[in-house]
């Protein structure tokens, strides 16, 4: 017989649990299926292992630097097998926790993939799961009233550049590394491209990014990314923008080279290995979409404001609806859509609220819109801008590149953007995101006393500045 859920979640990455939980908060009998780990990508593939290794970049970078500080250290060696050890502790520490949280819960959890299947005996519409093992057991069937599809997103490659694992990888590969290599080449200069070349520049490795737009950081503020190209230039990352990978050219062997045509004709890049990281494509494959009336647009699952798919027992959240592809994101959506499930009336969420954070050195964090994307709104803007060089806290720390800008409406002076990069803006960019909630305005935000000294000054003094009164600039 099969079994009968409120919910069964297709997917058990940071939007699918945190989605179950709040689930088994409401009352609901809850069943996750996950093909791999709790925890899924973020967690086993992506932000949790990458910041970890960041992390570890940071801190070898800040040891050779220990000088400048009257700390006498020697010339510092890296161990790049307990890099791999501390990154790998930390993940197991967040997965068992994860999967004490689906205790706590109630929630079953089947490792096996899913597929959602048409209208059977068990149930007049689809959404019967049937749920498949790699160890050749039997299909286990189970009925649910709601289906969630948290099934998340893989790296892309380019066709010519299909990822081996050993010479040409994507970020999952790369993460799994036992050895850092010499030379690396990164294609594409979005989020992920430049959090690994500010990490192997760290380590001390060869970076050249290879970007076919004319900027890095596309998504970004114009002047951030200026601001980034700049301080990870310094670090010896060498930048080729405008540039076209031609992946007929690959060559393998003790390393790799490729050509790309470029503003100065065609060029030849070689390294040890290469990093593809071109965007991310959603996991729809074989779920049993086909079994369904669900819509999926250039790749991803169509959905309402309230995450329901054209078959209405039937949401979708995260990577596999495209959108900003962020694990808070995915988490706040997966909250909302079993909100509507349970008919509790959610607010929509709104995306110009929702901060994105890069955690390169420097880092850079944002929320709302960039000052090109408020000029094609047909906002009359103004802006302040406030460096870090300004703040005493940054110069203690050795860390004063970079500066917050906040963009507003002339109109109402309302908050319309603010943009960051500089030390630690990741942990601040959550004063910007409540501004963004509350409708504040700069006013507001500059009379939000922030203590002294500390980084966040810069936020006061940048919203000061939006009116001309910034006081130390």
């Amino acid at each position: 017989m099969a079994k009968d859920y409120d919910l069964v979640v297709l997917g058990g990455g940071t939007g699918g649990y945190v989605a179950a939980i709040r689930a088994s908060q409401l009352g609901m009998q809850v069943a996750v299926v996950e093909k791999d780990e709790l925890g899924g990508t973020c967690l086993h593939r992506g932000c949790i292992p990458s910041k970890a290794l960041l992390r570890s970049a940071e801190v070898f970078r800040q040891t050779k630097e220990a000088a400048t500080y009257g700390v006498d250290t020697g010339e510092p060696t890296l161990n790049f097998a307990n890099v791999q050890k501390r990154k790998n502790r930390i993940v197991k520490t967040l997965h068992q926790g994860v999967q004490g949280l689906m205790k706590k819960g109630k929630i079953d959890v089947f490792k096996g993939f899913g597929r959602i299947l048409g209208p059977s005996i068990f149930s007049p519409m689809p959404g019967t799961i049937s749920i498949e093992y790699d160890n050749g057991d039997e299909n286990t069937m189970i009925v649910p009233k709601h289906v969630l599809i948290s099934t998340g997103s893989h790296p892309k490659s380019l066709p010519g550049l299909e990822i081996d694992g050993e010479n040409v990888m994507s970020s999952d590969e790369a993460l799994h590394m036992e050895e850092l290599p010499d030379a690396m080449i990164i294609i594409g200069g979005g989020v992920i491209g430049i959090e690994w070349a500010s990490m192997l520049a760290d380590f001390g490795i060869d970076v050249t990014v290879i970007e076919y737009l004319e900027r890095i950081l596309p998504t970004e503020d114009e002047e951030v990314a200026v601001e980034m190209e700049k301080q990870l230039t310094k670090k010896g990352v060498q930048f080729v923008k405008g540039a076209k990978v031609l992946p007929e050219t690959l060559q393998k062997g003790k390393g790799i080279a490729v050509e790309a045509e470029t503003s100065n004709g065609k060029e030849t890049f070689s390294a040890d290995k290469m990093l593809v990281s071109v965007g991310r494509a959603a996991n729809t494959s074989n779920i049993g979409l086909h079994n369904t009336d669900i819509v999926v647009e250039n790749g991803f699952i169509r959905t309402n404001d309230y995450f329901q798919t054209k078959e209405s027992h039937i949401y979708a959240i995260g990577d596999v609806i495209g959108g900003m592809q962020l694990a808070h994101v995915a988490s706040h959506e997966g909250i909302a859509a079993v909100e509507h499930m349970a008919g509790n009336n959610p607010f929509p969420l709104e995306y110009d609220n929702i901060p994105s954070c890069i955690y390169s050195n420097p880092e850079s964090a944002s929320v709302g819109v960039t000052e090109n994307q408020a000029v094609e709104k047909g906002f009359d803007i103004k802006i302040g801008k406030f460096p870090f060089q300004a703040v005493g806290k940054a110069l203690v720390d050795g860390e004063s590149n970079g500066f917050v800008k906040v963009i507003a409406d002339k109109k109402t002076d309302d908050v319309l953007g603010v943009h960051m990069i500089g030390p630690h803006v990741t942990d601040m960019i959550s004063e910007a995101g409540l501004a963004k909630v509350l409708d504040a305005t700069p006013w507001e935000v500059a009379h939000n006393i922030h203590p002294h000294p500390s980084l966040s000054e810069v936020m006061g003094e940048a919203a000061l500045a939006v009116d001309g009164k910034q006081i130390h600039g």
